[in-house]
């Protein structure tokens, strides 16, 4: 039995895997301009018979389409430490108003230093992302404190983030830098302009996120079936929290400052990943969410790159497109079964 239930868990992330690298070899072909696989062989071996095709490829899609599978997985662990934090499948950076507010750190911290002339590195980035994150979280957790009804903690999640968004809006409408109001096409959410330097850095801090996230896979799996649970265990469930608090903002925030704020991945992936297992264990969920987070915003970039190219859409757009039914599906779900 143990050894069938394998099995299926390696054929789901077999066909986890295959999904992305079919994905991403569309990324690399499709677009404004077609490019052909020999042209995408030659630029990637530094073969570079068409120069203009090779340009393309590795300035700007192949690191756009490493940036929207590194997020894209970072945004969906994320997602699943606040459910497992909130018990909870609809709890997700973006719903709980977290993504919003580090979107507004990032561009206050952005409009302020470029005005005085001074460029920020990614890592300013992301550090102005996870304290916005952070005071979003803190706001969460103190409501939290007073109500233990997952909609008010959604409704004041979805009013912070509301919030956070308008005056964002403000500062970016107003600014007069041009670097600035390119801050417009961020906040609205994309993956493009991301450079070979912007990979190096959140390859890094995903990397080690998503690496200690997993080493809490058993902590978290006792975690799941209850705090007392957890506490009978062994577990130090005040620590635990902490830890899911950090390294979940980290992740967010990581998302935001580079791609700017995503919705409904955090939300969706997670529960298509469970269902598609068949199973709620950290040990085989946390990879298979980074996965799916990759495979699901590779498809939502390319969709948001050539449905109407040369304009593009906004990958939360689509995301939004894709992800919402999902969520409202869960949302009937959950009220059919009584457990609302």
């Amino acid at each position: 039995m143990k050894s069938e239930k394998n099995r299926k868990y390696i054929i789901s992330y077999v066909i986890l895997v295959i999904s992305i690298i079919i994905l991403g070899i569309l990324n690399l072909t499709w677009g404004s301009v077609d490019i052909s696989i020999n042209d995408i062989i030659s630029a990637l071996t530094r073969n570079n018979d068409n120069e203009t095709a090779a340009a393309i490829i590795m300035e700007i899609r192949f690191p756009r389409l490493l940036g929207a599978a590194i997020l894209g997985g970072a945004l969906s662990v994320s997602g699943f430490l606040l459910q497992t934090f909130f018990n909870n499948p609809i709890a997700g950076p973006f719903v709980l108003g977290i993504s919003s507010g580090a979107k507004l750190v990032v561009a206050i911290t952005m409009i302020t230093f470029l005005n005085a002339g001074y460029i920020l590195s990614s890592w300013d980035m992301i550090f102005a992302a996870f304290v916005g994150s952070m005071i979003c979280m803190m706001f969460i957790l103190f409501v939290s404190r007073y109500t233990h009804r997952m909609g008010v903690l959604i409704i004041c999640g979805v009013m912070i983030g509301y919030f956070c968004s308008a005056i964002t809006d403000f500062a970016v409408t107003f600014a007069d830098d041009s670097n600035i109001v390119n801050l417009h096409n961020w906040s609205m959410g994309s993956f493009s302009g991301i450079s070979w330097s912007n990979i190096q850095v959140m390859a890094i801090v995903v990397a080690v996120t998503t690496v200690l996230t997993f080493l809490l896979s058993k902590p978290l799996g006792a975690f799941l079936l209850g705090e007392s649970y957890a506490h009978h265990m062994g577990v130090n469930v005040g620590k635990l929290k902490l830890q899911i608090i950090v390294l979940s903002g980290i992740l967010s925030a990581c998302v935001t400052a580079f791609a700017g704020p995503i919705s409904f991945v955090g939300i969706a992936v997670p529960q298509i990943v469970k269902r598609m297992f068949k199973s709620t264990k950290p040990i085989v969920v946390i990879p298979a969410c980074f996965l799916g987070g990759s495979a699901f915003c590779l498809f939502a970039d390319l969709i948001a790159r050539i449905l109407f190219a040369p304009t593009e859409l906004s990958i939360s757009t689509v995301t939004s497109f894709l992800g919402a039914p999902i969520v409202i599906w869960i949302m009937l779900k959950r009220q059919n079964s009584k457990e609302v």
